[in-house]
């Protein structure tokens, strides 16, 4: 592309991150009086407020998202048909958000709660073509039971961490510039490009009210649609013949919510009640700030997202081992420093 083609992306990027921002800090503002009254998140055993606090800011989040996303299909054109469309990702992201959105009212029962997220998360892999493929080597059906089984995973992963004010800003938005970068380099289809911009601008806007400490919290009608969007885009990265980038980019979240997964099945702890044993809330318990732990989140996933974006510019399998064996050693000292704690 030329320079004038280039600046022009770089014009019409900026304005959708700024909208979004914009957008959502109103929606903020407008909701928040309604949401302290009707949607307050009471502290409990996995919390880290002390203090009841309005939740639901995920729907000033999501709207921002979309309507920026929409907003930007009259500068990028459609994606390929081997790609979801842009109103068959907002959908399904709808729909996950109306599940988080009754769970934060009336807390669903777990099996309930998965079995709908399963289909939502079904249908999204329904409609994709059959040649749309991240390891080929596999059946067909084993790959998109795999698929389904991930999304389901991920999905939650983003709830699971969004314990902590900022924490959720520290993933999203690092992640959300990375996979752009990655789309301008061919990786992804525009209109994805114009959804990845679309929700790290929203968050952007709703980082300001959710610094420590915070006024609003996301609330599962965010985090859940958040999980499906980001599942989405880096399934395309994956599919692309970016696996390892697709991996290295949520390394940190994967690592933090897997392990803790296992550790308390192995303890034979009830997984699905609430808790505070994963990594980033342990480091506030050993003696770590949240803005410490926030912090050294954030700077570890623009660490993970220059490895991932270096094995696409220098695609190779000498590349890839050498950028998954850094991301792999830069989660596990961040795991372990939160582990260990403050002296």
């Amino acid at each position: 592309m030329n320079g004038t083609v280039d600046g022009g992306l770089a014009l019409v990027s900026a304005a959708i991150v700024a909208v979004a921002a914009l957008l959502c800090a109103l929606l903020i503002v407008a909701l928040h009086p309604w949401l302290k009254r009707y949607a307050l998140a009471k502290p409990n055993a996995r919390s880290s407020h002390r203090t009841p606090t309005p939740q639901g800011g995920g729907i000033a989040v999501m709207a921002a998202t979309l309507a920026a996303a929409g907003f930007a299909l009259g500068f990028f054109p459609l994606g390929p048909a081997a790609a979801p469309s842009l109103p068959l990702i907002a959908g399904a992201a709808l729909a996950m958000a109306c599940l988080g959105a009754i769970d934060d009212v009336r807390p669903l029962p777990v099996g309930p709660r998965l079995l709908l997220q399963a289909i939502v998360v079904a249908g999204v892999l329904y409609t994709l073509p059959e040649e749309l493929r991240v390891v080929p080597s596999l059946p067909w059906w084993l790959e998109r039971l795999l698929l389904l089984i991930g999304g389901l995973w991920f999905v939650n992963l983003v709830n699971f961490m969004d314990g902590l004010d900022w924490m959720t800003v520290a993933e999203v938005i690092p992640l959300t510039a990375t996979l752009s970068v990655l789309g301008l380099l061919g990786v992804l289809p525009r209109n994805n490009v114009a959804l990845a911009l679309a929700l790290g601008g929203a968050m952007v806007g709703f980082a300001v009210f959710n610094r420590p400490t915070a006024r609003i919290f996301l609330g599962d009608v965010g985090s859940l649609p958040i999980g499906l969007i980001l599942g989405v885009l880096l399934l395309l990265v994956a599919s692309s013949g970016h696996l390892i980038a697709a991996v290295i980019m949520p390394l940190y979240y994967l690592a933090d919510g897997t392990i803790t997964l296992m550790r308390r099945l192995m303890h034979g702890e009830p997984i699905w009640q609430a808790h505070r044993t994963h990594f980033y809330q342990r480091a506030t318990d050993n003696g770590f700030t949240v803005l410490d732990v926030v912090t050294r989140v954030f700077a570890a996933n623009i660490g993970l997202g220059a490895l991932a974006i270096v094995t696409v510019v220098e695609p190779g399998r000498v590349s890839d081992v050498i950028a998954l064996a850094g991301a792999a050693v830069l989660v596990a000292w961040l795991l372990t420093a939160f582990a260990r704690g403050r002296a």
